[in-house]
């Protein structure tokens, strides 16, 4: 007879780990299936890997500008297969304390391809023979995978994916990223700073082109600063790899040679085809679709984290996992607003943001006022030369109430957590004590300002 478990998780990343052990808390008995490694992109070939390669190239500028800090280096060189190590180290040392805290929740792991046969019968594959399981509730946690273009598809060696662009061997003389999103704009920080000649090609009119026009034009100004340079409002229409060095062609007749090319334009859902024939599911493009409850319109069948394209961070699919970890076993939750779930970029300088940007408001004909401040102008931010960058906070003058904060500048993914809680709010910020001199006081500024309260920017207008 087939193992039962009141609740079987398919996937492993941020979602699905979560959703298991949130569901044995809850007294379920639970099983995670998985068929790669666990902890899924995110710790494998996504956030981990990527901020830790981040985190030596930062260094290494840190101590190329020492100079600046009244600090003599005589060199300073990326010793890059010791950087890779260390990122694989990392890795895998976050990936067995990730396994073993899976296990203490007396949660199953079964390594495979899991295949839903019905809404309560699973098919797993293995290396040795097939299995087959129960499930009272199952959650797909299938998360994604690169984006393809058809006309530039990945061969692995030249054209690559985000995945070969963590683990490359040795730095690349050059490289060609199409696309300016997270990712590229990511993987270019780490290669500028290594010494790679970095071209970034994006079709849209800005860099990080979700976020407001101001941001994509400072990121664009200082990733000059860096060596990168950004092609905006241009396509690529093929790359032809045959040759020693790859020919990306633009759309505008321009070529440009490079050792690799970086196809980062996005990913796509990753969902079983035998999966949703079986249950019939129902789905929104590559996606499957869920209503607030993370319910698919298989009963028992929820879906959370990248499999359903909501937000594509890791920490979206931990709010998803809870909501349908809880309906899962016996709750009644729905999913929070998708706009307050606060969304970073760990570039040089990072990006962070939360609610409404300036733009959609005006898009919206909102009343707004958008208060303003400057790292350039903070004590402690000038002290570690680190100056780049402002805050905006929109207020909505209707209701007086903050609904939308976005950072550019040193860690300001750290303070996006404190801004998240003002969303909604019309805290009186002068009577919450910040510590001097801190970074932190940059977003009090920006609040105070929103108010018409500042006390270190000149009246408006």
């Amino acid at each position: 007879m087939a193992e039962s478990f009141n609740v079987v998780v398919i996937g492993s990343g941020p979602g699905g780990y979560a959703a298991a052990i949130r569901c044995a808390q809850r007294g379920a008995s639970v099983a995670v299936v998985e068929k790669d490694c666990i902890g899924g992109t995110c710790l494998n070939r996504g956030c981990i890997p990527s901020k830790t390669l981040l985190a030596s190239a930062h260094t290494l500028l840190l101590i190329k500008n020492a100079a600046m800090m009244g600090i003599d280096v005589n060199a300073a060189t990326a010793n890059w297969p010791k950087v890779q190590a260390r990122k694989d180290a990392v890795v895998g040392g976050f990936r067995k304390g990730l396994t073993g805290l899976i296990k203490s929740h007396k949660v199953e792991i079964i390594q495979g391809r899991a295949v839903v046969t019905a809404p309560n019968q699973i098919k797993i594959e293995t290396d040795a023979a097939p299995i087959q399981i129960q499930a009272g509730k199952i959650i797909l946690a299938t998360g994604s995978q690169p984006s393809q273009i058809p006309t530039v598809p990945f061969d692995g060696q030249t054209v690559i994916s985000s995945k070969e662009a963590l683990g490359l061997q040795q730095i690349p003389g050059s490289m060609v990223i199409i696309g300016g999103g997270v990712i590229g704009c990511e993987m270019a920080c780490v290669y500028a700073a290594m010494g790679t000649k970095v071209t970034i090609v994006e079709a849209l009119s800005r860099l990080i082109p979700m976020e407001d026009q101001w941001v994509g034009r400072l990121i664009e100004r200082e990733f000059k600063k860096l060596g990168i340079n950004s092609l905006t409002s241009q396509k690529v229409t093929s790359v032809d790899s045959t040759g020693t060095a790859a020919k990306v062609s633009l759309e505008s007749g321009q070529t440009i040679d490079a050792e690799k090319v970086l196809v980062s334009v996005g990913r796509r859902a990753i969902v079983d085809e035998e999966t949703i024939q079986a249950l019939n599911l129902q789905m929104n493009g590559p996606a499957i679709a869920v209503n607030k409850k993370l319910e698919t319109n298989a009963p028992g069948v929820y879906a959370i984290g990248d499999a359903v394209g909501t937000t594509y961070l890791a920490h979206g699919a931990f709010a998803e996992a809870e909501v349908a970890a809880v309906n899962a076993t016996g709750g009644d939750e729905n999913i929070a607003d998708y706009s307050l779930i606060p969304r970073a970029v760990y570039t040089f300088p990072e990006i962070a943001s939360v609610g409404k940007g300036e733009e959609k408001c005006i898009d919206q004909g909102l009343d707004v006022s958008v208060g303003r401040s400057f790292f350039k102008a903070n004590g402690r931010s000038v002290s570690h030369n680190e100056t780049i960058g402002e805050i905006r906070v929109v207020r909505d003058n209707s209701t007086n109430k903050i609904i939308g904060v976005t950072m550019v500048g040193s860690m300001v993914t750290e303070m996006i957590g404190t801004a998240r809680t003002l969303i909604g709010s019309t805290e009186k910020i002068t009577e919450i004590s910040f510590p001097h001199p801190t970074v932190s006081e940059v977003l009090k500024e920006a609040v105070e300002d929103a108010f018409g309260l500042s006390l270190h920017n000149p009246p408006k207008a």
